[in-house]
């Protein structure tokens, strides 16, 4: 038995150990990680072959908790751990996500990662030492992945940041963001905080990628030390070359100008695609079709992809013929249902939520009876996303991780603003209707409009929108996608930022305008210099804070207006007013 140790220093006194070879050895790769008294079991296995047919990434991580691990008994008739709950969805989710892209494209044999928590003091948070364990499992095994990857917590308390901190120091922060990276790149932020600037949250992600070099570092000598550096060798797929040419050749200009067509229709766009493929098929004879079907349709995914990226990159236009910073058009509506206490739509373009507000006393408090987790929760947000939102014909089978995950991002973005002394329990519900990109941002628009109409006194109304990046092989060409404001928008958002500038400045002008219309009427000339001089800063003010739009120039043209029309009357008299 060969045991093989690393140890890694977080700077501040704590350490983590990273431990192979003495538990799960008929895994494929197994690594005991601690930390203080957390410790964390993560195991891996790859199936040798891939199953017939499969052209993805099988890939299922697991995240457990024993209640052992804190001596607790679990709840229950049963006194025994049962499904998952949500905070094991989410940390599952989380490593699951830095994890996946990272195994070669090629690579489609059933991978199952397993982390189990078997010793915690409910001091140490061990979630973020999940995707740590569930790396060192692969880095270990000869299981092909471009790793190492790890994750860390970072928070910032009192103003400073710090990685991995405890329950009791998180209640204290006003950052909380998880990020996970290889050695080179980021790959994964999630997390929430309280209205912090750009600058602050880059700083932040720069400060987590610092630590996870170190961590990833060890690994890479973990793995050198095991002798895992060589993987296996295997051949999960078989390719025909020349048929590949033969799809690109005849296929791609034709799902080229389908990706340039700017159709709006989701469904229209998805028919217009498989006709392509299907042309290519019925000129194919019929034995070799039936044949080589999943090959063609593999190698037509492809060229679709690449028609779809090089219509954004070269002509600047996106499948629905928006450019990268258009935002689909938007309608909503409130007070829509008469029964709940709040309600409303939000549609943006083919993604539509309703969504509405139940308010409880305190005993309709959720109590979360987690292993690490003793509480009671007056905020809900349940998220719920049918097959019928796009238009898949299949039964509902209850809520399943996607549910989970999706509303913890709508809820994370809405419960900070929920003043602290609200005195009722809140359940949003949000039912996609329409599912084309975004749903779990569209909640958090709806939860919003949902909360104003219910009467809850938010501290300010919340938006969201997501965001994806493409670039080219060669990583010269990209762009930003998003839902991003338009001009007009960010006119009127800069108009916001800058409100209390404005309102000083507008006081001040206020004061003297009105003092020199006093002198004015008393036929002061004075009063005429004074008038005027503040008119004439009041219409570089607006324009200098908020930038000039449609706008800011239709409130200048009438409030300027008024005031020409002011001064020159008394301009007209001035001879007649004294000095």
């Amino acid at each position: 038995m060969k045991i093989v140790k690393k140890t890694i220093d977080l700077g501040d006194g704590r350490t983590i150990t990273i431990e192979t070879g003495k538990l799960a050895k008929q895994a494929d790769g197994a690594v005991e990680v601690r930390m203080g008294n957390t410790m964390l079991l993560a195991t891996v296995v790859s199936a040798k072959e891939a199953g017939e047919g499969v052209d993805f990434m099988p890939l299922q991580v697991e995240y457990k908790e024993r209640y052992s691990s804190i001596g607790r008994f679990p709840g229950g008739f049963t006194r025994r751990e049962g499904r998952a709950s949500d905070y094991e969805i989410l940390t599952a989710r989380l490593v699951d996500r830095a994890l996946r892209p990272l195994f070669p494209d090629n690579y489609h044999a059933d991978t199952f990662v397993n982390v189990m928590l078997f010793s915690s003091d409910g001091k140490d948070m061990p979630d973020a030492l999940a995707g740590l364990a569930a790396s060192a499992a692969l880095a270990v095994s000869d299981i092909p992945f471009n790793g190492p990857i790890s994750e860390v917590r970072v928070a910032r308390i009192d103003g400073q940041f710090k990685v991995n901190p405890t329950f009791e120091e998180l209640e204290r922060a006003d950052m909380d963001i998880m990020v996970g990276a290889t050695y080179e790149n980021i790959m994964m932020v999630e997390g929430e905080m309280n209205e912090v600037s750009e600058a602050d949250l880059l700083a932040a992600m720069k400060f987590a990628h610092d630590a996870i070099k170190i961590q990833c570092q060890a690994q890479m000598e973990l793995a050198e030390e095991v002798g895992s550096t060589v993987k296996r060798e295997y051949c999960h797929e078989v390719n025909d070359e020349e048929l590949r040419k033969d799809v690109w050749a005849k296929c791609y200009d034709e799902a080229y100008a389908v990706a340039c067509s700017g159709n709006t229709n989701k469904h229209a766009r998805g028919v217009a695609f498989d006709a392509i493929v299907e042309k290519y098929l019925e000129s194919m004879d019929a034995e070799e079709a039936d044949a080589k079907n999943a090959l063609v349709k593999r190698y037509y995914h492809d060229v679709e992809k690449e028609a779809m990226r090089r219509s954004i990159l070269d002509e600047g236009k996106r499948l629905d013929g928006r450019t990268t910073t258009e935002i689909r058009p938007i309608w909503c509506e409130v007070d829509y249902l008469p029964g709940p206490h709040g309600s409303s739509i939000f549609t943006r373009g083919e993604t539509q939520s309703l969504s509405t507000v139940t308010l409880g006393t305190k005993l309709d408090e959720k109590i979360v009876d987690d292993v690490l987790d003793q509480s009671r929760d007056r905020f809900l947000l349940h998220y719920n996303f049918p097959p019928f939102s796009t238009g898949e014909a299949k039964a509902s089978r209850g809520v399943g991780r996607r549910e989970i995950g999706h509303g913890n991002l709508a809820n994370r973005a809405l419960k900070r603003m929920i003043p602290d002394d609200y005195p009722y329990v809140i359940r949003i519900v949000s039912d996609i209707l329409e599912s084309n990109g975004s749903s779990s941002m569209a909640t958090v628009c709806a939860g919003t409009l949902a909360l104003m109409d219910a009467g809850v006194k938010i501290k300010k109304p919340v938006s969201g929108i997501a965001m994806g990046l493409i670039t080219d092989k060669d990583n010269v060409k990209y762009a930003v996608l998003s839902d991003i404001l338009n001009s007009t928008m960010a006119s009127l958002q800069a108009t916001f930022v800058h409100a209390r500038e404005i309102a000083v400045v507008s006081l001040v002008l206020s004061v003297i305008s009105l003092l020199g219309a006093i002198l004015m009427f008393q036929l002061r000339r004075l009063g005429f210099y004074l008038y005027t001089a503040a008119q004439i800063l009041a219409l570089f003010v607006l324009p200098y804070f908020a930038g000039f739009s449609m706008y800011v120039g239709m409130v200048m043209f009438f409030s300027g207006l008024i005031s020409l029309l002011f001064i020159i009357l008394y301009a007209v008299n001035l001879k007649y007013m004294t000095r």
